[in-house]
């Protein structure tokens, strides 16, 4: 059972209105990573949830977003209010200033209408916590990019407010997928191909415009990683996996093997015919 309280969770205080700013905002009240998304996401999430604790910690945090969708609305009308009656402003976003009166609608900095597309919701807990530590990562930047365009303290103040909340969030999600105590690869229930699952094809080769070249690091060696070169890659990927599971033989040696038993293969189909 939802309940509105008329205070705002964080008073806003807006001294000089910018139209312009107010549309920026909206990209945190109608946009992919914004406030609205953030809610619906965790409170769907939350319906789903078999995890009595953890759906406990998504409702909490998707009812905390309905709060954010007030403040950030609540300031973003007050920057577009003079676009209602102003003329020179109206100029700025007739979009608002006609269809909308000045006022807030579900669609972000573009115009876009808000879409359900935006959310991320799988039925799978820990693969939903990801998503929503990403979802928070996102929308940190987004307030930390509108401060640096706000000239106005008490809307930067504001913005301080919810941008810090993001990472409190982050946090709580954060530690909720590390108490699950699951292998951070261990994805749902079919595991996935040995020998495959530690290949790193390197399909980005030569050299760039910029000197860019081919980079190595902990992405692609050490450990179990087996580094993958083009040559290979071109017999074709279930070439490799057959090759893998049927000797213990270096790759370039098996992809010569391979290509090798295809020619003869070949020669003697011609034989025949």
């Amino acid at each position: 059972m939802y309940h509105h309280i008329k205070k705002l969770m964080y008073t806003v205080n807006v001294g000089e209105p910018d139209p312009r700013f107010g549309n920026m905002l909206l990209e945190q009240f109608g946009g992919a990573n914004g406030e609205l998304a953030a809610a619906m996401q965790y409170s769907i999430q939350g319906l789903n949830c078999e995890d009595a604790d953890r759906k406990d910690l998504l409702m909490d945090i998707g009812t905390e977003e309905l709060s954010h969708l007030e403040v950030v609305g609540t300031l973003a009308r007050m920057h577009l209010k003079p676009l209602k009656k102003n003329a020179d402003a109206a100029v700025e976003d007739p979009l608002i200033a006609i269809a909308g009166g000045g006022g807030v609608g579900l669609f972000n900095s573009m115009g876009d209408a808000w879409t359900a597309d935006y959310l991320k919701i799988t039925g799978e807990l820990d693969v939903d916590l990801r998503s929503n530590i990403a979802a928070e990562a996102r929308a940190k930047i987004v307030y930390e990019r509108l401060i640096n365009f706000c000239d106005d303290p008490g809307s930067k103040d504001a913005l301080q407010f919810l941008m810090t909340r993001e990472i409190t969030h982050m946090k709580a999600f954060t530690a909720a997928l590390e108490s699950l105590g699951k292998d951070p690869f261990s994805i749902g229930q079919i595991a996935p191909t040995p020998v495959l699952v530690n290949q790193y094809f390197n399909d980005s080769t030569g050299v760039g415009d910029q000197g860019e070249t081919d980079a190595r690091g902990p992405w692609n060696e050490g450990g179990d990683w087996e580094f993958v070169e083009q040559p290979e890659l071109e017999q074709g990927v279930e070439n490799m996996e057959s090759a893998h599971s049927g000797n213990g033989g270096s790759g370039k040696t098996r992809g010569k093997a391979a290509e090798a038993e295809s020619r003869g293969r070949s020669s003697k189909a011609r034989k025949l015919a």
